[in-house]
């Protein structure tokens, strides 16, 4: 019983981890780094990482440089605006990724119980 709980959770995990990694990047950076384009150095450096985190798949990190730029007091109202749009769609993003992640793991989970000997 105990090798089932344990397979049962590596299945899951590794469902987990590769419904994460599959996905390509659907968030739309141009507007991002538009209206960085002209910044101060040190905005357009984070913003710039934003967008190479946002290409890489790293959402948590790019949620992490566009967090630190929402707090920056001297943002353009478009600078404003596009730090939002793509944190709203990198928050879309994560919730498609983890919605495809759950339902993976419980259908792997469900094979590999089908699959496994009646006691």
């Amino acid at each position: 019983m105990k090798l089932t709980s344990w397979t049962l959770a590596a299945v899951a995990a590794s469902a987990l981890l590769l419904g994460g990694c599959a996905s390509k990047s659907s968030v739309d950076t141009a507007p991002l780094e538009k209206s960085f384009a002209s910044a101060e150095p040190a905005n357009k450096t984070v913003a710039d990482k934003a967008v190479s985190a946002i290409k890489a798949g790293d959402y948590p990190g790019a949620t992490a440089e566009l967090q630190k730029l929402a707090a920056q007091a001297k943002l353009t109202p478009e600078q404003q605006q596009a730090v939002k749009e793509t944190l709203a769609a990198l928050q879309k993003q994560l919730s498609d990724v983890a919605a495809k992640a759950t339902k993976d793991a419980g259908k792997a989970a469900g094979d590999l119980q089908k699959s496994l000997p009646k006691p």
